[in-house]
């Protein structure tokens, strides 16, 4: 069980918020992160494993036409696999991994190029739609190396979301949950 991941689990949990993951090249490996911490259940809903491209577009609702022109391993797919991930699981939260773990490159993309997203509830505080937010990482090491490096960067984007959405009563209150003063 990672920090991150609990930390995600946790702040969710505090929220009354849940969680749903779209994920390619990781296959899996972000929702086990998730559903290794005590007490996930209470916020995450579940998670599409979308390998093939086809299942990206059927499943999570991702673009034909950005499929056909750019590939599966890109920014705007990864953003729309987290948006497609958190609608068609009914969560608040959908976060999405694509990428290149190698051993060969793809669509275009040497080994190592990795999109990670997150897509988040509208922000009523604010007056703003939600939306996503996408990082293009261009990662090192081998194909365990670099899927693992994946799941951390994108429990990282979402805890980031999370935690600076925080209001300073939400924040208080986690606090005294959690035996801090």
């Amino acid at each position: 069980m990672s920090s991150t991941a609990a930390d995600v689990v946790r702040l969710l949990t505090v929220r009354g918020e849940t969680l749903a993951v779209a994920e390619s090249l990781t296959g899996g490996m972000v929702a086990s992160a998730i559903t290794s911490v005590p007490g996930a259940s209470k916020a995450f809903r579940g998670s599409v494993t979308a390998y093939a491209t086809e299942l990206k577009r059927e499943i999570l609702g991702v673009d034909a036409s950005l499929l056909a022109a750019r590939g599966a391993v890109d920014a705007q797919v990864a953003t729309q696999m987290a948006a497609g991930a958190r609608k068609f699981l009914g969560a608040d939260w959908g976060i999405a991994t694509t990428g290149v773990a190698g051993p060969d490159a793809q669509d275009g993309q040497p080994v190592g190029t990795v999109f990670v997203a997150v897509d988040g509830p509208p922000r009523a505080a604010h007056g703003s739609a939600g939306g996503g937010k996408v990082e293009a990482l261009r990662l090192n090491g081998d194909r365990a190396e670099i899927r693992m490096e994946s799941v951390r960067s994108v429990l990282a984007l979402l805890l980031g979301e999370l935690a600076g959405e925080q209001t300073g009563n939400e924040r208080a209150q986690d606090t005294e949950r959690n035996g801090g003063f």
